[in-house]
């Protein structure tokens, strides 16, 4: 049974034109021009793409058509008439609701009290009905598919399960316009294939949704139409089911989809072993993994979200606690590891999480880049700052790192941009294998296409790379050898030029695979 907080009132009048739509709209901060008189509107019971490069202007649009920001010039219509926002909490007030990429949760709080922030069920003496509010949570999270309990604190939550906190925050509403801002970001697997379902549903109760992706994949699974910008601009609206991924990319780049990925050298057979790794057990989330990576690979470590991918990457790298096995870093082997050993043998571990994990948002760029080699820009225990803005300097010419300065904030560069930074820093350090957990997430295609190149350098350079993906395109794109986990355990190889999703796909959710003679599944 439909919980009733997630009913929404479908108004067949309103079915034939947009429910929400931005007539005309230009928006200017200073020296930018962010939107240049964009038409764009979504309507009634349709799910509508807005691709584009980081810096197109699709969080500047939706800012607008949500309240956050007033255009300067053109209008905005909600179903049908013209209307002028007096806030973001105006435009919630009438069934508009946003979810950022960055999460707005309250980690000291429950599930169910950030799922009803603001909105909390009562009693007749007025204070909160803790017993109708977890009740009703719980309701909504068994619709989402989710099996959360509503009293957690959400502090206790992995990143996944907070997303889908944000989203079961805003189906308790009326929710008559709704904007997802790369939702999978930090989801794979069966969360995006419910994610997708409950999307569906809302669909066919008239919900008008916005849904921004890097992901091409899923505009093609999921979407009616979608609208692609450039820079500041509306380029084309089109039907999905008549562009193609091609069509898209071109269209946002000016390159072909097969242009994005760098040709992969054929490896030295004398390619010398960097990183091997013999049996390891990473606490209780890694079982018996064994891998290698050569001088000038590309490995590929692909699987379902708690797979173990991340955590086999962190024993590597010494930030969680290896039970038993080895690691072996050109030669030199360790039972036990901490990230100072992994940097002083060679290692660099660029994290999934960018912002609160990797970056050091309130410091500049040029503070960024050498925040891991201080000691090579230090005289006598005395930072040189000269010395620290040529570096930083360097980074930004050798990593095309757009619209950057040394002294100029980390924290204002887009995605893709704060990336670069991010990778720069580690391959300062890095004298073997650098380790990318999720290196494009957020990231739009023209940037991805820019990361992929500064790997291929880096390969070439005689490192080897470990790359952590939940982007199958990606995975096979880039990797020589791909290794698929399951469950804590690699369940299988595919290498070659043939290899592809459904081989990767067949091993991550296959409880039992043929093994060859090293212990897992190979395919060739």
């Amino acid at each position: 049974m439909s919980h009733p907080a997630m009913k929404v009132a479908v108004d067949l009048a309103q079915l034939s034109h947009d429910r929400i739509e931005v007539v005309g709209v230009t928006k200017q901060f200073p020296g930018v021009k962010s939107l240049d008189a964009v038409s764009f509107g979504v309507r009634s019971g349709e799910i509508h793409a807005l691709v584009g490069e980081n810096g197109a202007g699709k969080s500047t649009l939706m800012k607008v058509m949500a309240g956050a920001y007033t255009p300067d010039e053109g209008e905005i219509r909600f179903e049908g008439k013209p209307v002028q926002w007096k806030s973001a909490a105006d435009a919630k007030a009438r069934g508009i609701h946003v979810i950022y990429q960055e999460l707005v949760l309250f980690p000291q709080s429950t599930v169910a009290e950030n799922i009803y922030a603001g909105a909390e069920p009562r009693t007749s003496l007025g204070t909160i009905d803790h017993r109708r509010m977890n009740r009703q949570a719980q309701t909504l999270l068994n619709e989402l598919g989710v099996r959360l309990d509503p009293r957690d604190r959400l502090r206790n939550l992995s990143v996944a399960d907070q997303q889908m906190v944000e989203i079961a925050k805003a189906m308790a509403g009326e929710t008559r316009v709704l904007v997802l801002d790369e939702p999978t970001a930090v989801i794979a697997g069966k969360e995006v294939q419910l994610l997708f379902e409950r999307l569906r549903v809302l669909r066919a109760r008239g919900v008008a949704i916005i849904y921004i992706s890097h992901r091409l994949e899923e505009i093609f699974a999921l979407c009616d139409r979608v609208t692609v910008m450039k820079d500041g601009r509306k380029i084309a609206t089109q039907d999905v089911s008549a562009t193609t991924r091609d069509g898209l990319v071109r269209m946002m780049v000016g390159r072909e989809m097969k242009e994005i990925y760098p040709p992969k050298p054929a490896l030295a057979s004398n390619a010398a072993v960097l990183l091997a790794v013999d049996s390891l057990q990473v606490e209780n989330r890694v079982f018996d993994a064994s891998l290698t990576v050569r001088a000038g690979e590309i490995v590929g470590l692909a699987g379902m979200v708690g797979s173990g991918r991340t955590e086999l990457a962190s024993g590597i790298f010494g930030a969680m606690r290896i039970v038993r096995g080895t690691v072996d870093v050109r030669g030199t082997r360790r039972t036990r590891m901490t990230p100072n050993t992994a940097i002083r043998l060679g290692l660099s571990f660029v994290t999934e999480d960018r912002k609160s994990q990797g970056l050091l948002m309130y410091l500049n760029v040029a503070q960024n880049v050498t925040a891991a080699t201080l000691g090579r820009i230090s005289r006598f225990g005395l930072l040189r700052s000269r010395a620290e803005r040529d570096a930083g300097a360097a980074s930004i010419s050798e990593y095309g790192i757009a619209g950057a300065r040394p002294a100029g904030s980390v924290a204002t560069l887009s995605g893709g941009n704060q990336q670069k930074v991010l990778i720069s820093r580690w391959v300062r350090v890095c004298k073997s294998v650098l380790i990318l957990d999720e290196p494009t997430r957020g990231v739009d295609v023209g940037a991805k296409a820019e990361i992929y190149r500064v790997m291929r350098q880096l390969t070439e350079r005689g490192l080897g790379i470990l790359m952590i993906s939940s982007e199958l395109q990606e995975v096979i794109g880039m990797s020589d050898r791909v290794l698929v986990m399951r469950e804590g355990r690699i369940n299988g190889e595919v290498a070659g030029e043939r290899m592809t999703e459904h081989d990767i796909m067949r091993l991550a959710t296959a409880s039992e695979v043929q093994a060859n003679g090293g212990g897992h599944a190979f395919i060739n």
